[in-house]
């Protein structure tokens, strides 16, 4: 993958902080454990959570502090998980999630303009182990999150380093595409999305809610594939090659809900999915990046996932 050009201003460093604080996480998100099919919180085999968590969750799920609206806009970020602008590092690492964090405010600055409406930008927050979000205290072994009350991406970037390793998913691209999926999790929050879920899966049985949640997470995967569409063709079609969309797509398989299931307990639990098979998520990237059209992610009135 050729990822050259800008680097975003939106990033906020806090490497540095230490990350020793008191408080609690509002909520678990639940993880595939044993053989009996039930979904239960906790941050225990950190490996498996980082696979579960990989390219991220709906933060009411994440963190049980998820406050979306209905309207077309999200209000804005609230002021509680503030810190400075910090400037990063010029490690090779770091320059490379600033400059695909700025590839998709480029790309989705554009989209919302033929949209009628404004792009605002989030927040990337780096940090190490733990940090203060507005959704809660995320951690670590979460893998990357978004959370919508505050409009930021976390991002330790050890997890990268699990990506390749433990999840055999090498390369610049697979990274590039947890970013992407986080970024369309604050499309979703910008448009108004994840607040209608939200209140929706207020009344749903869990069977239900877990469906809706499959449905909002597939159209990330989606939104993450009409970034890379519109951003490689931005550079003439030379950012990404058929080795890297290779690489996304082994990626998004290894953590489909069946393939997580099936390791985990031994069996596959269709009903207890809030993330997609791994052929439900690699088709919806593919949707995307094929079509560089957001339209055509519309996976909440698509009749087959």
């Amino acid at each position: 993958m050729q990822m050259d050009g800008d680097e975003s201003s939106n990033i906020e460093d806090r490497r540095d902080d230490g990350g020793g604080f008191g408080g609690s996480l509002g909520g678990g998100f639940p993880m595939p454990m044993g053989g009996d099919g039930v979904f239960t919180g906790g941050l225990g085999v950190v490996g498996f959570i980082v696979l579960a968590l990989l390219f991220g969750a709906d933060p009411g799920e994440i963190l049980g502090g998820m406050t979306g609206g209905t309207s077309s806009h999200a209000p804005a970020p609230s002021s509680s998980a503030s810190h400075p602008a910090q400037r990063p590092a010029a490690d090779p690492e770091t320059q490379f999630v600033a400059r695909v964090l700025k590839s998709t405010e480029t790309v989705w600055s554009d989209i919302f303009r033929d949209m009628g409406k404004v792009y605002r930008e989030p927040k990337l927050v780096l940090f190490r182990d733990a940090t203060r979000t507005d959704c809660g205290v995320g951690q670590a072994a979460m893998g990357p999150f978004y959370c919508p009350a505050d409009q930021r991406v976390y991002l330790d970037l050890g997890f990268f380093d699990e990506l390749a390793q433990r999840f055999h998913a090498p390369g610049q691209f697979p990274q590039a595409y947890v970013i992407a999926h986080e970024i369309g999790h604050h499309v979703q929050n910008l448009l108004g999305i994840s607040g209608q879920v939200q209140q929706m899966r207020q009344s749903m049985s869990k069977r239900d809610g877990n469906a809706l949640s499959v449905r909002t997470e597939l159209q990330a995967d989606c939104f993450a594939g009409v970034w890379a569409n519109r951003a490689d063709r931005q550079r003439g079609g030379k950012m990404i090659d058929d080795r890297d969309i290779d690489q996304a797509m082994a990626a998004a398989t290894a953590i489909g809900d069946d393939r997580l299931q099936r390791q985990t307990q031994g069996r596959v639990v269709p009903d207890s999915f809030t993330h997609g098979s791994s052929a439900q998520r690699t088709r919806w990237f593919r949707v995307g990046l094929d079509s560089g059209d957001y339209r055509k992610c519309d996976t909440f009135r698509a009749q087959q996932l």
